[in-house]
């Protein structure tokens, strides 16, 4: 299950490739529009800047702006640095060592498939995609 780190993080950098037109967004105002409460946001907005999807700057006119284009950015790549792994087991998980059961696993492959569907489609949709939807969803978050 994808935490609300992680909706956050998408909504915030969609909030970013939407607002800030080669400018610094300041912490408060994308707050504002997404109903985050700042704590919680500096949060999330460090991490995004450490993991270089964001370039943060303080002081006057300081704030957060993309360091990229926004078709250069999958929601893939956005999860797994704000969440981890999105793995659905936790043998598949990077790094996992396998358990002694998984030459004669049954399940194992479902469970393969499964982690290469959730990865496939999340990094076959860009930040770009998302921005130039055309939705008719009166309640649409994520």
């Amino acid at each position: 299950m994808i935490s609300t780190r992680g909706r956050y993080a998408l909504r915030v950098m969609i909030d970013i490739a939407e607002n800030s037109h080669g400018n610094f967004i300041p912490l408060n105002d994308i707050a504002a529009r997404q109903e985050i409460s700042e704590k919680y946001l500096e949060s999330i907005l460090a991490t995004l800047t450490r993991g270089n999807l964001l370039l943060g700057m303080r002081g006057k006119g300081g704030g957060y702006k993309l360091l990229r284009n926004p078709k250069d950015y999958t929601l893939g790549s956005i999860l797994r640095l704000t969440e981890g792994s999105l793995s659905p087991v936790a043998c598949l998980k990077e790094g996992a060592e396998l358990c002694k059961k998984s030459p004669e696993c049954r399940t194992l492959p479902v469970w393969k498939g499964l982690n290469d569907a959730i990865n496939t489609y999340l990094d076959g949709i860009t930040l770009a995609e998302l921005l130039n939807q055309n939705n008719n969803y009166n309640d649409y978050s994520i």
